[in-house]
């Protein structure tokens, strides 16, 4: 075992060492600069749609899910351990600067984000079901032509597979490590009741996935901010300060203190970026999938939604996570993960912190099993057809109770590898496709323009 997590540990420092960064956060400023920092601006605007799109009338009748749902979907999938764990282990190997790592790759992120529902709703197809199915594969097929449908089929191989990291076990491990931390449950037993509740749900496929996702995410991520602001109400003395760490040590090496054995500029910047990309997915081409089965026929609107993604996973809760941890001066403990963030609760509301923590992270642990599910179906259906779905949902659901009691560093390193390995054909593509995206962009607003004149 040892020997294969070294192994793992080589393979995840090439994938992610700096060409990897300088890809994810290249392609976000590319894309942000060719969108003139739209999707920025116009953050307002993807609110507003969003609020607009809880259900689908008339002519916006394609798709299958309406834009509000679709966005849900994506947002259970991106709403996980990442926010509690995720944040928690960057600031922990990384310090404090790590947070401010993860703010610019959520604030590039969101022109990737963008630029990835664009082209999933624009390149989607209709299966022999009759579901709308989409996301890089299609719009790699679709929109580069046959001499790269390599390419698509090499992200559908990565995705069907990391889900399984991500998505599955890595959700079923944490978990399970917080209830049994916190309620005396052993493992075994989370990972059954987890199996039989994700069974119950992907039965109905992506409308009840939708119906669960807009009824959860947002009262789940809601009750988990609510608390968080709370906690920073209690320790608003040691806000600034915090905040000071955060911009100091995000390009200045931050000593040892306590438990926390120090950390230079690169490992801010290398956690920050990894667990911001973890979080909140943009660059990755797993969202774009739910986006494609949008009840839209304008991929701009559905782009303005999706955005939102981004800047409420890791601006919004990543980063109330970040200042619960740094406020409370647990980060110098020397816990890290889930635990960490546990701790930082507690220490502000003793006796009940800790209940919150792991509440929320096995409701959105939940909810992450659910959407990723989605995305390994429709990747598995492109690679080998709509007899595959069952066969891989009956996979998936058998993997949790597994994934509940593997070694959770182990879990954390098979899925930060193929993260990487995943988001290589979906950025080479982004990059390729970016003229369609930054016409369909023009377009749009010329029209929009001209129409309100």
């Amino acid at each position: 075992m040892e020997a294969i997590e070294n192994m793992l540990g080589a393979i995840n420092g090439l994938v992610w060492g700096p060409p990897m960064l300088v890809l994810i956060l290249g392609v976000g400023l590319f894309l942000s600069l060719g969108l003139k920092l739209m999707p920025i601006l116009k953050l307002g605007a993807g609110f507003r749609l969003m609020w607009n799109g809880r259900s689908a009338t008339g002519a916006e009748s394609d798709g299958e899910i309406p834009p509000f749902q679709a966005l849900m979907t994506a947002l259970s999938a991106t709403v996980g351990t990442g926010n509690i764990a995720g944040v928690a282990t960057a600031v922990f190997l990384g310090g404090p600067g790590a947070l401010f790592w993860m703010w610019l790759t959520a604030l590039v992120g969101m022109a990737t984000k963008f630029s990835e529902a664009v082209l999933a709703v624009r390149f989607r197809e209709v299966d022999e079901r009759g579901s709308y199915v989409g996301g890089p594969m299609y719009y790699i097929r679709n929109g580069l032509g046959k001499k790269w449908a390599w390419l698509g089929v090499l992200f559908a191989i990565f995705a069907a597979i990391a889900g399984f990291g991500i998505g599955n076990t890595v959700q079923a491990n944490s978990v399970a490590d917080v209830m049994e931390t916190t309620f005396g449950l052993p493992h075994w037993i989370s990972g059954i009741i987890l199996m039989v509740l994700v069974g119950m749900v992907l039965i109905g496929g992506i409308r009840r996935i939708g119906q669960v996702a807009s009824a959860l995410v947002p009262l789940m991520a809601l009750s988990y901010l609510i608390a968080g602001l709370v906690v920073l109400a209690i320790n608003y003395a040691d806000i600034p300060a915090a905040f000071a760490l955060i911009f100091e040590h995000a390009f200045s090496p931050i000593a040892a203190e306590g438990g926390f054995a120090g950390a230079a500029v690169w490992a801010a910047i290398r956690f920050g970026v990894a667990r911001g990309v973890f979080s909140n997915e943009a660059g990755l081409g797993s969202a774009p999938i739910a986006h494609a089965a949008a009840q839209t026929k304008n991929p701009i609107n559905q782009g303005l939604v999706a955005m939102l993604g981004t800047f409420i996973d890791t601006i919004i809760i990543c980063t109330i996570t970040g200042l619960v941890i740094i406020t409370s001066g647990a980060w110098t403990s020397g816990e890290s993960g889930a635990a960490l963030t546990s701790m930082a609760f507690a220490q502000a509301l003793p006796g009940v912190g800790d209940y919150v923590v792991a509440i929320a992270l096995a409701v959105f642990a939940f909810t992450t099993l659910l959407g990723w599910s989605f995305y390994g179906e429709r990747s598995i259906e492109f690679l080998f057809g709509v007899k595959a779905i069952v066969p891989y949902r009956v996979a998936w659901i058998l993997a949790i109770p597994i994934g509940a009691t593997v070694n959770l560093g182990l879990v954390w390193l098979v899925a930060d590898t193929l993260n990487a390995m995943m988001a290589l054909p979906n950025l080479i593509a982004l990059l390729l496709l970016s003229p369609v995206v930054f016409r369909l962009t023009k377009e749009h607003f010329e029209q929009e323009k001209a129409v309100g004149l």
